[in-house]
């Protein structure tokens, strides 16, 4: 399964280095087109977590209606997701399509030589980028902190409407939010450096997306509300 991905990903890393000639950069132009074609399907998943979040109430009514009866709710559940027309997979599929990528590069970025034919590409793979004297090899502190900081940020971005909306979630949320970068961190000093850039890259990408959707979404409602006021 690893080598279904990490091979493909090494033809489309070893275009774009013969493009660009420098591996950081390569992985960052990388990361970037990844995140262009999940776009879709990230846009989606914000529309079903803020669909979810409007029918909180009666999620909640159905659990307490029919906490004896869990083949009932689960029935009435699917029932409610249907005349709303939500997907609450939509809410995971972004980061499950990630995954195997996240896989892939692992396998690529800590032996080149078993999945790139370019001789050239694999010595690309041990460059330097900055202070990082080798890219396949783990950047103890400063590139995990970076990937930490910026998954916090993600993470604050994207729940806070969500905390705001179901004050009962709001302590599981917040606990997330602090335990997920401190797990990256300590993920990040054992991976690759290459990897702590895609992840970077990733949620920076991530962060400037989310903020601009809720830009546009808060312009839409504001010539929305001032159309209704003209009225």
């Amino acid at each position: 399964m690893t080598k279904l991905v990490a091979i493909p990903l090494g033809y489309i890393l070893n275009g774009i280095y013969g493009i660009i000639g420098n591996y950081g950069l390569t992985i960052i132009v990388f990361t970037v087109i990844i995140r262009l074609i999940i776009l879709p399907l990230y846009a989606a998943q914000l529309r079903s977590n803020e669909q979810m979040m409007v029918i909180q109430p009666k999620m909640k009514e159905i659990q307490k209606k029919y906490a004896g009866n869990p083949e009932t709710m689960n029935q009435k559940m699917q029932e409610l997701y249907s005349e709303h027309k939500i997907n609450p997979a939509m809410g995971c599929l972004p980061l499950l399509i990630q995954l195997p990528i996240i896989w892939g590069l692992f396998a690529l970025l800590r032996s080149p030589a078993e999945y790139i034919s370019n001789d050239s590409m694999i010595l690309a793979a041990h460059e330097s980028f900055f202070w990082i004297g080798d890219l396949s090899q783990p950047d103890l502190w400063l590139f995990p902190v970076i990937a930490g900081v910026a998954t916090f940020i993600s993470m604050k971005i994207t729940t806070s409407s969500a905390i705001n909306a179901n004050a009962s979630a709001n302590a599981s949320m917040k606990a997330m939010q602090y335990f997920m970068p401190v797990m990256i961190v300590w993920m990040g000093r054992t991976l690759p450096a290459g990897l702590c850039l895609y992840w970077i890259m990733s949620y920076i990408f991530q962060i400037f997306q989310t903020k601009i959707t809720q830009a546009l979404k808060k312009r839409k409602k504001n010539k929305a509300e001032t159309d209704a006021v003209s009225v």
